[in-house]
């Protein structure tokens, strides 16, 4: 177990060794570097993580030149420490097989069976080291007859029936704006990560974790991926429409846009009222929501003209009023600069030895605990930051020596 001093939250004693890259994995270490692990990424020297090339925009150093630290990389490297080392070599192999003896997880994300040839695998781990918790993350898993193929974010929406659901129904399918296929599987490998750390501290034994992006893409089709299996009929895409619930959806007002989310029908009888339409309501094709579905575009070509005609702030006012679900749709300037999310901490400072400025600013962490707060404790490093410091706290070694 890790006894850094200045580790702090709930996985303060919990040390993590992150051979992953680009986002899936990163953005599970993060997650749990959040928490109070410490967290040591294994880097590739003088090249580093693929997504530290990844931009513009790149953090703006002395001068106002760019470095070599990508907004992309930053995202989901926070709280870690960086080592560099090349595992292809034996040296840099042998190191990384000692410095797993030091740590309770080990997540990565190369190809199926990348890491065996280096001694670096589950099996050849455990053997030494039983109570290690090692996940593998890939494109298609570990099994199946796609397993050899690599996977990114788009793959996986693509493969995994994403994109089949997302745009306007004569629009071409389209990709989810983030890459949330790898930001979920990171969020289903942490999960899974917790889930074993338990049972190990339970048991004493460690295992193997294995998490594919589009296994994860699967598994969040949710309710159309269920809507389907019930039905067997194919869902479409519907623009920003919602398969079950109507009106569940964008619609244009006098001075912009507004999201309309109708979650019942006493709401929908509210919004109606706030409309000055209370016939809409009262009409048994639109009374319910079972109704509206299968009137789908008769209500939408009634309410469109009426919202059409009123003031986008005056029309969010009412319907906060009457508790009718709704809001405003908001740029990313506008989401960082709102009362919400200051009050929130959902944009948060951290120094950062490289910046003109001496400090980075990134995306907070939602999750707030009463007792073990999250805590911002390492900007993302540079590559190799840390190599001397991890060697020689860790190893009780000198990086040359290495």
């Amino acid at each position: 177990m890790n006894t850094r001093s200045d580790a702090k939250g709930p996985l303060a004693g919990v040390r993590v060794l992150d051979l992953s890259r680009i986002l899936a994995g990163p953005t599970c270490t993060q997650l749990l570097g959040d928490y109070g692990a410490d967290v040591i990424k294994v880097e590739r020297p003088g090249t580093g993580d693929d997504t530290r090339t990844w931009g513009p925009p790149f953090l703006p150093g002395e001068g106002g030149e760019p470095t070599h630290e990508s907004a992309y990389y930053m995202s989901s490297n926070r709280n870690k420490r960086s080592i560099a080392v090349d595992i292809a070599s034996s040296e840099g192999a042998d190191l990384v097989r000692r410095l797993v003896g030091h740590c309770d997880i080990l997540i990565e994300n190369f190809k199926l069976g990348g890491l065996k040839k280096y001694g670096l695998d589950y099996d050849s781990l455990t053997a030494e080291h039983p109570g290690l918790i090692y996940c593998s993350i890939t494109g298609f898993g570990q099994t199946g007859p796609n397993a050899h193929r690599a996977g990114y974010d788009i793959l996986a929406q693509a493969y995994g029936g994403m994109m089949s659901l997302t745009g306007e129904p004569d629009g071409e399918p389209t990709k989810v704006g983030v890459g949330i296929a790898d930001v979920m599987c990171g969020m289903y490998a942490t999960t899974a990560i917790l889930a074993a750390l338990n049972h190990r501290n339970a048991t004493g034994e460690g295992q193997y974790i294995d998490i594919a992006l589009v296994d994860s893409q699967i598994a969040w089709l949710i309710n159309e991926g269920v809507n389907y299996l019930t039905s067997g009929k194919e869902p479409v895409r519907r623009g920003n429409q919602h398969p079950n619930i109507v009106p569940y959806q964008v619609f244009a007002t006098a001075d912009g846009h507004v999201v309309v989310a109708v979650g019942n029908d006493s709401q929908f009888r509210a919004f109606c009222e706030i409309l000055e339409v209370p016939e809409f309501a009262d009409n048994p094709k639109f009374a319910t929501n079972s109704a509206r579905l299968e009137n789908r575009s008769e209500i939408i070509d009634l309410l469109k003209p009426v919202i059409a005609a009123r003031n986008k702030g005056d029309l969010i006012k009412a319907m906060e009023a009457r508790s009718v679900p709704g809001g405003e749709i908001n740029r990313v300037s506008e989401v960082f600069e709102s009362e919400q999310a200051v009050a929130r901490n959902m944009k948060i400072t951290m120094p950062h030895h490289q910046s003109a400025t001496g400090e980075v600013d990134l995306i907070g962490n939602p999750v707030n605990f009463s007792r073990t707060p999250v805590t911002y404790r390492h900007a993302p490093p540079t590559c190799g930051q840390h190599t001397d410091e991890i060697i020689a706290e860790i190893l009780g070694e000198s990086a040359a020596a290495e």
